[in-house]
């Protein structure tokens, strides 16, 4: 079951958080749909709501996915559902993202190892860790990224493009690329941040803006296929996007868009810079060709704008960077570049 209500207190409203009231425990995201016109958040009282939540993208964003699924075992667990049934719809609910599957992952071996009595407890105490593991990882990659840009745009004044939305809406902490522009932009170093529309969802239009305006970002909004003008007037310093799952040859599935924009950069010489926790890595997928891209619905594209009945659509969520065009990969534990399998695999846990 699932309510929404509008949330009046100021200030942020986090991306997602646990909550235990008398009635017993909820898991309470921030509606993405609704975003910029309200902020109403979503209130999960169980998996089926949860797995709902994330397959319309009220929750969205590879990170925080993660932290979702994590929660989602510990809140089937404290509401006495079939664990392993939970697990399954959750690990499904979108195919691309591979943090979905880790959270799940970690929080049911958690639940297994802790026994009988324990395991509630034990599940949500590894959401919550992990949740923090996020937050760090989006500080450290501020930080590192703050200071590739520095290197790769000497002079500062960044005039940044990005995709999609990868700010704190996706995470534990301040996001990836996202995190990335923030810190610049406290830096006093950030021109301009260019954000794409990202049809057909437009979660650049609806939700980067939203981050980039609450924090006094100088940004301009442009329609997706503008960019190329502005990669042949010379306004893009560098290209900053997240990423859904990074297989081992350093290939990036991003949300769709994501491929046209690194072939542009690659063209105009302008560093194209990824930035994703190595929970996003997945070492067992060789190379993009094995990524599995959600196929959204076809209604998605055509009633943005009212299309004739019965015209078919193409949709897919994501689009695969091959690791030539990528400049480098921001991680929490360090930069890879040149994007090769050994550099990737070396940033990564063992």
């Amino acid at each position: 079951m699932a309510d929404h209500f509008a949330r009046p207190e100021s200030g942020p409203i986090p991306a997602l958080r646990w909550e235990e009231p008398p009635e017993g425990p909820v898991l309470v995201v921030l509606d993405q749909t609704r975003l910029p016109q309200e902020e109403v958040e979503l209130v999960c009282t169980d998996v089926q709501a949860l797995v709902g939540a994330i397959r319309t993208l009220a929750v969205r964003g590879a990170p925080l996915l993660g932290l979702a699924g994590a929660y989602g075992i510990a809140l089937a667990a404290a509401r006495g559902y079939d664990v392993n049934e939970a697990a399954e719809a959750l690990a499904h609910a979108r195919p691309t993202a591979v943090n979905l599957e880790y959270g799940v992952r970690r929080a049911v071996t958690a639940f297994r190892e802790a026994g009988s009595g324990q395991g509630v407890a034990a599940a949500l105490a590894e959401a919550r860790a992990l949740h923090a593991q996020d937050a760090a990882a989006s500080a450290a990659m501020a930080e590192q990224g703050e200071r590739l840009l520095a290197e790769l745009v000497p002079g500062g004044g960044y005039r940044i493009l990005t995709h999609c939305n990868t700010g704190a809406l996706v995470s534990g902490g301040e996001g990836t690329a996202f995190a990335v522009v923030m810190a610049a932009h406290k830096a006093g170093e950030l021109r301009r941040l260019w954000v794409d529309e990202t049809r057909p969802l437009l979660q650049g239009a609806r939700l980067t803006t939203y981050e980039a305006a609450r924090a006094g970002m100088a940004y301009t909004l442009l329609a997706d296929n503008a960019a190329g003008s502005l990669f042949t007037a010379g306004e893009v310093d560098a290209v900053l996007v997240g990423a859904d799952r990074i297989a081992a040859d350093g290939s990036t599935a991003n949300k769709v868009g994501t491929y046209p924009l690194a072939v542009l950069a690659k063209y105009h010489h302008v560093p194209f810079v990824v930035v994703a926790p190595t929970t996003t890595v997945d070492l067992a997928t060789p190379d993009g060709s094995a990524i599995e891209i959600e196929q959204r619905a076809g209604s998605e594209v055509t009633d943005l704008a009212p299309s004739p009945l019965g015209t078919q659509a193409y949709n897919p969520a994501f689009d695969i960077t091959p690791p030539e065009l990528i400049t480098a990969i921001v991680t929490e534990n360090g930069i890879v570049s040149p994007v090769t399998s050994p550099s990737l695999a070396a940033v990564c846990p063992a």
